[in-house]
C-alpha cells in the first residue's frame, strides 16, 4: 500500500505545527510582596489582623466612640447611680437587667462607667505599649548595629551592659523604679499622672531593648561578611552609609516579627504594671480596672470579665499575627 503523495515530501513525513509562544514578560516579585501575599493568603493571619484594626480604631477613636454611646469618664456622685449600704449600681447588672445608658453597666464603689473606661483604658494600653515598642527597637536595633558591625572593645562592652539588664529581674526593678520615678519628678499634682505614663514607658523601654540588641547583633555579624558589604568597604563607603544602606536594610524582617511579637508582650506588661499599683494612675487603664474588680468578682463577676476579655483578645491576636508574619518572611517556608 502507498501512501498518498501528499503525506510524503523529500525528507519525509510532515512535521506537526507547533503552536506559537506567546511572548510573556516575566516579573520578579519581591521578598515584602511574596511575604505579603502568604499573609494574605493565611485566615488566621487574616483575622488576626482584623482584630488588632478594630482594637486600634477604638484605642484612636476612643472619644468619639464614648460619645456615640453616650458615655463619659467624668467623675459622678456615686450616691446618685449607687444603692447604699451594698456600694452596687442602681441599674444595669449585677442585681438590675441591660441599661442602654450604661451598655457595659456601673463600676461599684466608684459609680464610674464601664465602657468609657473600657475604651479610654484600651487607649492608654494600646499608647504606652506602642510607644515603648517603638523606643525599645530603636534602641535595640543602634546598639546591636554598633556591636555587631564594630566588634572589638565596642561588642564586648555593649554585650557586657546587655547580659547586665538581663540579669536584672524587671519586676523587682519596676517596683522600685517606678515610685522613686515619681516622686523624683512628680512633684507638681499636675504633671504627677503625666509623669506616672513616662515612667511607665522609660521603664519597659530599660528593660525590653536588650533581645533586639542581641537579635541584631547576630545578623549583623553574619552580614557584614558578605560580598557587597566588604565590596562597600573596598572602594571606600562611610561606615554610616555602610550601616544604614547596606546592612539594615536587609534586617527589616527579623526587626519587623520581633516587633510584632514584643508588642502583645507590653500590652500584658502595662496591664500587669497598672494592677501592681505602680503604672498609670491619672488616666484609664484595664490593668487599674482589673485591680478594681477583682474584690467584686463574686458578686459582680462581670466587672472584671470586660478588661481581661479585652486583654486576651489583643494579645492572642497580635501574637497570631506576629506568628505569621514570621512564617511569611522566612524563605524556607512554603505554603
Amino acid at each position: 500500500m502507498t501512501l498518498p503523495a501528499t503525506e510524503i515530501g523529500s525528507h519525509g513525513p510532515a512535521e506537526p505545527e507547533l503552536a506559537p509562544v506567546e511572548n510573556r514578560e516575566v516579573t520578579g516579585r519581591s521578598p515584602l510582596r511574596i511575604a505579603f501575599e502568604r499573609l494574605r493568603r493565611d485566615p488566621v493571619a487574616v483575622v488576626s489582623f482584623l482584630i488588632v484594626l478594630v482594637f486600634v480604631l477604638i484605642a484612636v477613636f476612643a472619644g468619639t466612640i464614648a460619645k456615640f454611646f453616650g458615655v463619659t469618664t467624668d467623675t459622678v456622685s456615686a450616691s446618685s447611680v449607687l444603692e447604699f449600704p451594698s456600694m452596687l449600681p442602681k441599674t444595669g447588672p449585677p442585681n438590675h437587667g441591660f441599661d442602654s445608658n450604661h451598655p457595659f453597666g456601673i463600676a461599684p464603689q466608684s459609680g464610674e462607667d464601664n465602657l468609657a473606661t473600657w475604651l479610654f483604658g484600651a487607649r492608654t494600653s494600646l499608647l504606652i505599649a506602642a510607644i515603648a515598642t517603638f523606643a525599645a527597637t530603636f534602641i535595640g536595633v543602634v546598639l546591636g548595629l554598633i556591636a555587631g558591625y564594630a566588634g572589638g572593645v565596642w561588642d564586648r562592652v555593649i554585650s557586657f551592659v546587655t547580659d547586665l539588664f538581663l540579669t536584672i529581674p524587671f519586676l523587682l526593678a519596676a517596683l522600685a523604679m517606678a515610685p522613686i520615678i515619681a516622686d523624683r519628678f512628680g512633684t507638681d499634682p499636675d504633671r504627677y499622672a503625666e509623669v506616672q505614663f513616662y515612667g511607665v514607658i522609660f521603664i519597659l523601654t530599660a528593660f525590653g531593648w536588650m533581645t533586639m540588641a542581641r537579635l541584631i547583633r547576630g545578623e549583623v555579624l553574619s552580614i557584614r561578611e558578605r560580598e557587597f558589604v566588604q565590596a562597600a568597604r573596598v572602594i571606600g563607603v562611610p561606615t554610616r552609609k555602610i550601616l544604614f544602606r547596606e546592612i539594615l536594610p536587609n534586617l527589616v524582617a527579623p526587626i519587623v516579627v520581633a516587633v510584632s511579637l514584643g508588642l502583645p508582650a507590653y500590652v500584658a506588661a502595662e496591664a500587669g504594671l497598672s494592677y501592681l499599683g505602680i503604672g498609670v494612675t491619672g488616666r484609664p487603664s484595664w490593668g487599674q480596672t482589673i485591680d478594681a474588680a477583682t474584690k467584686w468578682f463574686n458578686i459582680y463577676p462581670l466587672y472584671l470579665w470586660q478588661p481581661v476579655i479585652g486583654i486576651v483578645l489583643l494579645v492572642v491576636a497580635l501574637n497570631l499575627l506576629g506568628d505569621a508574619i514570621r512564617d511569611a518572611l522566612d524563605p524556607k517556608t512554603r505554603r
